[in-house]
Formats: C-alpha cells, structure tokens, sequence
C-alpha cells in the first residue's frame, strides 16, 4: 500500500521560518499581512512591524531566561498581539500554552500548572480576573503581562507596551542569540500544547510539534490549491483552537496570505462587510445560521421574490448536481443559471463582501442539506476532518469536487484506516494515491497514521498509550467508512448509544436530520441503555416568538424548561415529519423543551459548539429520568 506522495517538501525546519519566506521571499517587508479594528479604525500591520514586534518580545523573553522548551501561556482573544506573541515563540523555540478565555478559573489553573508555563500573557480586565482567582495555586507562572496597561501593578505584573519598550532596549544585547536559537529550532521540536475542550473529563494537553504543523499545511496546500497568496482570510474562531491555529494562522503564513481579526463574533458580518474576505474558517453550527437567516430573509414574506429565490435554489441545485456527475451543465441552464446569479446569488454573496471563495468548515459535521444549500447558490464549503490531535487536517473536500455527506479524501502524507469496533480487524486502509471515486467499505473506528500525528499528551503517559497501538496507528473515536472514495463519519464513538434492546444509534445524524425544522435550534439525543430515544430541544426563538409572542409568561420565568403544551405540539409537528426519514428504531418517543440554548457560557457546550454529552446528563438527571417513567 502506497504511504501517501513521497514528493520533495520544501526545506523548512520551523513554522516561523514558514513567516520570513512569506516576508522576503513571497511579499516584501513593508506588505500588509494583517488587519485588526481599533476604535472604529482598519489598522494594518505589515510583516516589517511582526519582525519589529518578536524581536522586541524575544529580547524581554530572553532577559526573563526562558529556555528552548519552556512553555508560555496566552490568555487572548483574537488580535494581532497574538500573532507577534506565538510568532516569537517559534522563533525561540519556546512551546505555545494557549488557553481558552471561555475557560472557568478552575481549568485555567489546571493548565497553567500541568504545563509549567512560565509567562502568561492576559487579553483584558475580565480574563485577569479569573487568574487573580487562582493566582496563588499557580506557582511556576514567574510573570503575567497584561495587555493593558492599567490593570495590574506589582511585582508579578507587567503590561504588553513595557515589554515592548523594555525588549526594545534589549534587542542588540540579545539579538545574537536570539538568532542563534532560531537556527537552531529543528521541525520534530515541539510547538504547542493545544489541551482538548473534550466533552468528559480534564482537558488533556496534545504535544504538536513544528512539522506536525507544517505538514498539514504542505497537505491543505496539495488538497486546496486554489487558496493563494492573494486571498484575505477572516479571523473569528478562536486561535487557541487547533482548526483556527491551523486553517488561519499557520497556512495564510505559509502560502503568504492577508489575516483580518474579527472584532466579535457578533461583528461578523458587518466585519465581513468591511474587509471583504475571499476565505473563512467557520464550524458547521454558524454555517447552519446563516442558512436559516437566509432563507428565512428570502421565504417568509412570500410573493414574487420567494418564488425567484425557490427558483434559483433549484436551478443551482440542478446546475451543481450535474457537475457533481462530471456531466455537462448544458447551454438552457446554463443560461437560467446566469439569470439566477444575476437575480439571487449575487445579492447574497454581496451580503457576504462579494468576494467570498469558500468557506473551510471542521470541528464538526456540516449537515448535508446545508453543503448543498450554499453549493446551490454558487458558493464553496469545503468540508474537512481532524482532531486537535492530528494537528488537525486528516481529510477534506477538494476544491473542484465536494462529496457532500463526506468529509473528503485522504491528504496526501496519510494514511486512513476502518477498524471493527469488536473484532479490531482493520477493513479498509486509503490514502491519497489509492483514491477511487468508486471506493466504498463497512463501517468502523477510524485510525490515522502521518506525520501530523501528535507526539502524545503532556504529562499523560497512560493517556498516550490508550490511543497508540503497537504499529503506530492512531485512534480517533470516530466512526466512519469510505463513501465514493470519501471519508464519512457516522458520529464519535462516545456518543453512540446502545438501546436496552441492543439497537446500535449515533445521535449526531437524527440530530442533524431534525435540525432541518426552522423551529428547532438544537437537538440533544438521549437513548443510552434505555428501551427507546429522548430529546432535549431548544427551539428557535424567532420562530416561537412569531407563533406565542403575545403570551409573554412563555419568555419572562425562570424554569429551565417550557411546560406548556402548546409549544411542545407546535414543535411535535416537525419532529414527527421528519422522523419519517429514520428508522423507526431512531425515532424519539418523548422530548422536553429547553427554555435557553446550551451555551459555552454555561458550561454545556465546548469552544467549537459541541454539546458536552456528559455535563447534560448529569445536569438534567430528574427531568431526563421523567420522560422514562
């Protein structure tokens, strides 16, 4: 079986090496490479102004006596302090902790002191906060620096301005070895820690290393090359996330691409506006709003322009299905397609900046109607896989073939493996070169083997080996097989549920299928060792408000759940249509309807909106238990 394409990759030893190229060798040094609002401003900063700022950071750094290996941790928001931040950390070969601001204190001190970070840096008031909290557990944190200026003074505290002012003093004292340190940072030496938000347990701390990095790019540049050093990409995940690290961060610079911060994610679209991106990173719960706010937007009032945009969402769809057959559009609609673009798409994708390539979606799966949805309208998803393990690119969805439904071919320096879930014998094994459209296995764990593999968890030995087999194969947890020569996950294998009557169910697909209703925004499945399926629902609000909004008591009460019946059959309807879709066996008997969405915020849901399985069930035990008695 062929290892994936054995081709020269280019000679980089670091991912700060992937930034100089991009500076003197794609760009020059005076270039714009990215743009952050501040007060009310598009402030740019050029590769020249990065160079200024690490070597500023890496003097007081130096100065502080950090060593190659040593760990920093940041406590940020997106923003370009960010990028000067880790920058400078692959220079000095110092290792990047970065931390969720969504993060309880209680988990930011866990972090803080299973890592040994040294330094940490602190976005704002608020995240300083939940570090004073516990500031007196973390006992290797030797400085934090705050990047205001005003919120903290004493001994352990600094702030950002007189770091660079202090580094700047410093730069011909350390600029020799600070360059001696750059040379010598090798590609297998480690580079972050990214600790999992996983939906059970303490979040463990995944070992990635330059080249696990770097790899990943050479693969996403391989399997997208239509992404260029012309294109803006929009930053709004979170960068201490793998997906956002990796898709935004780490491949703009090595292809030489623009970054533009986000300033929140409720300034999204008017920053989109704004900038006009050509590329986002985007998980597929933001995608599935956007859809509804769109046809929604387009449907509800009804009339002549619901009838046009029905009209052209199926003209697209007809045009798009075609070319997914690799048949030939044909001149008549080909022509209905023009109109279409003219009368529909190109208002929506002006909405968007009008410059929109394609969306990257991962971290989750992107439900096969809403791929469709945007594809219909002529715009890209490129759906992926990956985990904060695999650095995370494992597949995706080529640019000029989407398998929607799959989350698209092996990349090129892998290889993927189908295992039995009881047998452990492997079924299938792909990788790029062995692609055939045609392809089809049983159904299995998913194992991934390549050098975007994780070196292991921080500190968690046990841990490691639980993942690793002897032959070097890692298990992912997902399920999945190969459709049409694609990869396609069933659902994680945590969260399949057995029934009481031994009926094997993978809840991510009937949620999927039941979140096609505009009344629901989220479904969370329950069935576990149980006879037949439950939900929790929370409804989509601007739907309820529409049907009950005179009926004020529904909104304006504490309890968790909504009681009246009314609402629940209003919903019943949807649920019980689009069960018709599955299998009698996965349909849910029962479900109660939850006031407020699962949240972040409230502890229920990870940084990439994942609901947290095992925080639900404990939290709703009696209201779960009634829907059984």
């Amino acid at each position: 079986m062929s290892q994936g394409i054995q081709k020269p990759e280019p000679d980089f030893k670091s991912l700060h090496e992937f930034y100089v190229n991009a500076a003197t060798k794609i760009h020059s040094l005076d270039y714009p490479v990215m743009f952050a609002k501040e007060k009310g401003v598009w402030e740019k900063y050029t590769y020249q102004d990065v160079l200024d700022a690490v070597a500023q950071i890496g003097s007081w750094l130096m100065e502080m006596g950090l060593e190659k290996g040593d760990r920093v941790a940041m406590v940020l928001d997106n923003c370009p302090e960010y990028y000067f931040i880790d920058q400078t950390l692959q220079k000095l070969g110092l290792v990047n902790v970065s931390i969720y601001p969504t993060l309880t204190h209680e988990e930011t001190a866990y972090i803080l002191n299973d890592s040994g970070a040294k330094i940490l840096f602190v976005g704002n008031a608020f995240l300083l906060k939940k570090f004073k909290k516990v500031q007196a557990e973390c006992n290797t944190v030797m400085k934090v620096v705050c990047m205001p200026s005003d919120l903290e003074s004493g001994d352990l505290y600094t702030d950002f301005s007189s770091v660079r002012v202090e580094g700047q003093a410093l730069r011909e004292k350390h600029a020799a070895a600070i360059e001696a340190r750059f040379a010598a940072v090798e590609k297998g030496d480690l580079s972050t820690f990214i600790y999992t938000s996983g939906t059970t347990g303490m979040p463990k701390g995944v070992m990635l290393t330059h080249y696990n990095f770097m790899s990943n790019c050479y693969d996403a540049k391989d399997l997208c090359p239509a992404i260029t050093s012309e294109d803006l990409y929009l930053s709004f995940l979170p960068l201490s996330h793998v997906f956002e690290r990796l898709a935004t961060m780490y491949l703009s610079t090595y292809i030489g691409a623009q970054v533009a911060f986000a300033e929140n994610i409720d300034k999204v679209a008017q920053n989109i506006q704004e900038m006009r991106p050509t590329l986002m990173a985007a998980v597929p719960r933001l995608l599935e709003r956007v859809h509804d706010k769109v046809y929604k937007s387009a449907t509800e009032k009804g009339g002549a322009s619901a009838k046009i945009f029905l009209w052209a969402l199926r003209v697209g769809g007809e045009a798009r299905v075609r070319r997914d057959q690799g048949k030939m559009v044909g001149p008549l609609l080909a022509m209905q397609v023009g109109i279409a673009e003219k009368l529909v798409y190109s208002k929506i994708k002006a909405k968007m900046g009008g410059r929109l390539k394609m969306f990257v979606s991962g971290a989750g799966a992107l439900p096969v109607h809403v791929g469709e949805f945007f594809a219909n309208l002529g715009m890209r998803v490129q759906e992926g896989y990956g985990l904060s393990e695999t650095s995370p690119l494992v597949t995706v969805n080529e640019f000029e073939r989407q398998v929607y439904g799959t989350v698209g071919r092996v990349a090129p320096r892998q290889q993927v493996a189908i295992q039995d879930i009881e047998t452990k014998k492997i079924l299938a094994l792909q990788t790029y070169d062995s692609f055939d459209p045609e392809y089809a296995s049983e159904e299995g764990e998913i194992l991934v083997k390549g050098p975007n593999v994780m070196q292991g968890y921080w500190n968690r030995p046990e841990a490691t080996a639980e993942v690793f087999d002897a032959e070097g194969w890692f298990y992912t947890g997902d399920i999945g097989k190969f459709d049409r020569g694609y990869l396609k996950i069933t659902d994680r294998l945590k969260n399949m549920l057995k029934t009481s009557l031994g009926k094997n169910i993978y809840p991510t697909q009937i949620e999927n299928v039941l979140l096609r209703s505009p009344k629901l925004e989220q479904v969370f499945i329950i069935g576990d060792k149980r006879e037949y399926l439950t939900a929790i629902i929370h409804p989509n609000m601007d739907e309820l408000k529409t049907a009950f909004g005179g009926r004020k008591d529904y909104f304006e009460v504490s309890d968790p759940f909504i009681q009246d019946e009314e609402i629940k059959k209003w919903m019943q309807e949807d649920v019980k249509k689009l069960s018709e879709k599955l299998a009698k066996f996965e349909r849910i008997k029962d479900f109660i309807v939850k006031r407020e969405p699962f949240s972040v915020e409230a502890g229920d849901m990870t940084i990439t909106l994942k609901i947290k399985r095992k925080v639900v069930m404990e939290k709703y035990a009696d209201e779960i238990e009634a829907m059984y008695v």
